[in-house]
Order: C-alpha cells, then structure tokens, then sequence
C-alpha cells in the first residue's frame, strides 16, 4: 500500500497542503485535477523524486530515506519527462537502465515492443510522442512491479492502442496484489475505468476513496431556479444558472425535490460545478 500522512511539498506561491491519503493494492486509482492542481508533484513525491517538506510517505511500509533501492523494484513509471537516453535505441536504453531493477526481463520487455509495433534497434529520438510513452511503458511493465505510476500516458495515444492499454491494466491489478495510479485530465477514462479517485484542487486533496462511494454522495441537479435556491445551503457545493434553468452540484441527500432531476456526477461536471459560486 502506498501511504501518505500530511505530507506537504511547496513551490513558490504553490503548495501541495497535507495530503493523506492511502493507495490499496488491487486497484485502478485515478488522480485527476485541472493544470496546475498538484498531480505531477504528487506523483513525483511517489516516485522519490522529490522529497516532502513535511508529512510521512511510505511504500509498504517503507520509506526512501531508508529503503530507496527496494522501492524502486515495486514501481514501474511512464513520465511526460522522457527518461530514456535520446541518442541510444530501445533495447540499449533497456539493458542500461534494466540493470538497476532485480527482475527485470529482457524478454518480456522485447515481447512488448512487437506488441506496440515498436523496432528494438531504432533510436529513443527517433520516436514520436506516443511512442515514446509507449517504449516506456513497456520497459515499466518488463520488471515486474508492484504499482505503476503513469502520468498523462493516454493523452498521446491513438484510439486503438487506448484499447489495448486498458486491457494491459487491467489484467495488470486482476490478482488483486497490484495497482494502477494514473494522473490523467481525460476524466471520462477515469469514469469508466477507475475503481478510486484522488481530486486534487490547488493543492488540497478534495476526494479520495472508491470511485462509487464518491458517485453517492454527490449528485448534479437541474431544473428551476427557485427549488435549488431553496435547498438547505450547507447541500449546495457549486452552481450554474442558464437559459432554461439552474444546474448544481450538491450533496446527495433526501429531500432533493422530485421536480429537480438528479443524476451522479461524472468527475468533469463535480469539477466544473465546484468551482462554480452559488
């Protein structure tokens, strides 16, 4: 389980602010947010490549101060920054940085790259942007990790391979002893395949734990103006008036009047209607 306990990481006039929160093993766990809302750095803090300015991270228990060399070997990652040495090929870039991982496989890393259509001996620079992301993802896949981190991935691939990464995931955290963290800003992926969300809003930790808990307690409401003015005010969370009537993101609570129609909120519309002042 990866675990985090007010851990706090600023920049500038930025700061990450008491996140806690607990990754479970066996799960899908979207961390979704706008720009500049503190996805990356949290990942990076995951990753060990940043160190928290206050608060406790641990991976299974450990932590980087002490244990750095055996929590590599439990993550695999694929990062916007590209990690591999622009200059060498695929399998060259694999056999240098496989070296640091105790299972890395060769072979496996190989079956992938036939897998993605990718040729071994061509160079890392040679590659577009969705075949970089590619390459790495495979290279994270070929040491048998733990947990994968993977930050924006899909962005920058073509339908059909989105297909085939969904299906690669999900057989990924099938025994129930592995996990996916994906920070992605294509929500409706999230919608659809994520099992536990993480919404990060300028640095502060808004939602967190299983994606259907989140869907009752919330929901979008619309209809006149005046029945959603009249909800208790501690229900309302954000709204919007329009043309033809009100739309509103607020707690899920009996007594929604049954003139308003009131359905779960995708994780696109609880961020929009959030920020919406009521």
């Amino acid at each position: 389980m990866i675990t985090l306990e007010k851990v706090t990481k600023g920049f500038g006039k930025f700061k990450l602010h008491e996140i806690t929160t607990e990754i479970p093993e066996g799960y899908i766990c979207g961390l979704a947010g706008r720009n500049g809302a503190g996805k990356t750095t949290m990942l990076n803090l995951m990753l060990g490549l940043l160190k928290p300015d206050d608060g406790t991270l641990t991976i299974d228990g450990m932590r980087y101060e002490e244990e750095e060399k055996a929590i590599r070997n439990l993550l695999g990652c694929v990062l916007v920054d590209e990690l591999f040495l622009p200059a060498m090929s695929l399998k060259d870039n694999a056999e240098y940085f496989g070296q640091y991982y105790e299972a890395y496989d060769a072979g496996l890393y190989e079956k992938y790259l036939s897998e993605f259509h990718l040729v071994p001996g061509k160079k890392f620079k040679a590659l577009s942007k969705g075949e970089k992301l590619k390459c790495q993802f495979a290279f994270a896949l070929a040491h048998h990790p733990k947990y994968l981190l993977l930050d924006e991935p899909t962005a920058n691939f073509d339908p059909e391979f989105r297909k085939q990464f969904w299906e690669i995931v999900k057989a990924f955290i099938a025994d129930g002893a592995h996990s996916v963290l994906l920070a992605t800003h294509l929500t409706e992926d999230l919608d659809r395949m994520a099992d536990f969300l993480l919404l990060l809003e300028n640095g502060e930790l808004v939602v967190s734990g299983d994606i259907e808990s989140f869907r009752d307690r919330y929901r979008i409401v619309s209809g006149e103006d005046y029945l959603i003015r009249n909800l208790p005010k501690d229900w309302l969370i954000g709204s919007e008036k329009g043309t033809y009537g009100t739309k509103a993101l607020v707690k899920n609570k009996k007594g929604i009047p049954e003139e308003l129609v009131s359905v779960p909120p995708s994780i696109e519309k609880f961020m929009y209607y959030s920020k919406r002042n009521y």
